[in-house]
């Protein structure tokens, strides 16, 4: 029985300029988006993958129509010598724009959660932002002048 987190062998049995179709055990079949195929970018799938190939995957999301997602790139173990070296966060300001909005705040691992629950938790990081950004602006943008006086 496939769950989310397992995995397992499967044969590619299409492709497409969005990823590719993977025929897995018990006859059931998953898609690995053309972002779950390598840790590099990936331009054209048809560099990295063709039909017929033997691929591991992992399973990282199972629809409630049973859709199955799979990541080729996290079924790849992680080499002990390739962890990261992490330096000083850099400050709020310096930090990359592309940055990943609710990275900080989520209380699951972003593939066991829902599209739903990760665009709640952006919508909640969203509407918290626009209220400070509210906040620090109230007041500071009226009409007239500072003194209170007519304008000549």
């Amino acid at each position: 029985m496939l769950e989310i987190g397992t995995i397992v062998e499967g044969k590619i049995t299409g492709l497409t300029a969005f990823g590719a179709f993977v025929s897995l055990p018990d006859g059931k079949s998953g898609m690995v988006h053309i972002s779950e195929v390598s840790n590099s970018f990936v331009k054209d799938i048809k560099e990295f993958l063709k039909e017929g190939d033997t691929v591991k995957v992992k399973v990282v999301n199972i629809t409630e129509e049973g859709k199955i997602s799979l990541s080729i790139r996290k079924a790849e173990e992680p080499k002990a010598d390739a962890q990261p070296k992490r330096g000083p966060r850099p400050a709020r300001n310096d930090r990359p724009r592309s940055a990943n909005v609710w990275q900080g705040q989520q209380s699951k691992p972003k593939e066991a959660m829902t599209f739903e629950e990760m665009m709640a938790q952006f919508k909640q990081a969203s509407d918290e932002k626009m209220s400070d950004l509210k906040r620090s602006t109230d007041g500071r943008h009226g009409g007239g002048n500072r003194r209170g006086g007519r304008n000549n």
